[in-house]
């Protein structure tokens, strides 16, 4: 993720009842499926896991993404640890 100066971050989480979850402040989706979501957002990579996750709307022009299903954990990854290469290198030698 590069920084642009000058560039103020902004980000809201938004989620009732575990159920329905909205984020704002989305760049890209770097990988999902029904058990875990991983967000590049303007403040960082956001991981998402919990149980039947799926997308309820998706719009990286405003940067928004709502996702439905039981969400259990949300956590920011710092890009040098082995949260991001796990999850990608994971899935890819299962």
């Amino acid at each position: 993720m590069v920084e642009q100066p000058g560039k103020v971050k902004r980000q809201e989480i938004r989620m009732l009842n575990r159920k329905l979850l909205e984020v704002s402040g989305v760049m890209n989706v770097e990988s999902f499926d029904s058990e875990e979501f991983l967000l590049e957002t303007e403040c960082g990579f956001l991981m998402i896991k919990g149980q039947n996750l799926h997308i309820k709307n998706l719009s990286l022009d405003q940067g928004l993404v709502a996702i439905e299903g039981y969400v259990n954990e949300l956590a920011y990854v710092d890009t040098n640890s082995q949260g991001k290469a796990k999850g990608f290198l994971g899935k890819l030698f299962k």
